[in-house]
């Protein structure tokens, strides 16, 4: 599974995230068992998630950060990632963020959008 931690903080809130190949929902579960075997991400406050197979179904999970996963579809469409699974984690650092939240998670899939595709060049 690729990370990226640190990709942001705001008011006390800590983002990363992370992504690996996924073809189906059994894939998403071993993932995000696999990304909770570190202490850190499984305490963390959000593991929001998002997947858009190539045959067009989407899966998503909010995990508490309402509205989040839809969010992260909407980019992975725009952007034609599919068959692979993109989390964003949060760390509530004790502020409500209200709408920001949309953009950070924005922010974090477009990040790691930028290394997917930059490490499938080389």
């Amino acid at each position: 599974m690729n990370q990226i931690q640190n990709v942001l903080t705001d008011k006390g809130s800590k983002y990363a995230v992370s992504g690996a190949p996924a073809k189906n929902r059994k894939d998403v579960t071993a993932l995000l068992t696999k990304l909770k075997t570190k202490k850190k991400y499984a305490k963390a406050t959000h593991n929001t998630w998002a997947l858009l197979l190539s045959d067009g179904s989407q899966f998503k999970s909010d995990d508490g950060e309402s509205g989040a996963g839809s969010v992260m579809l909407n980019v992975l469409e725009r952007e034609q990632l599919t068959d692979h699974l993109v989390v964003v984690t949060r760390w509530y650092g004790g502020v409500h963020l209200g709408a920001d939240r949309f953009r950070h998670v924005k922010t974090c899939v477009y990040e790691y959008l930028a290394d997917f595709f930059e490490g499938n060049k080389k």
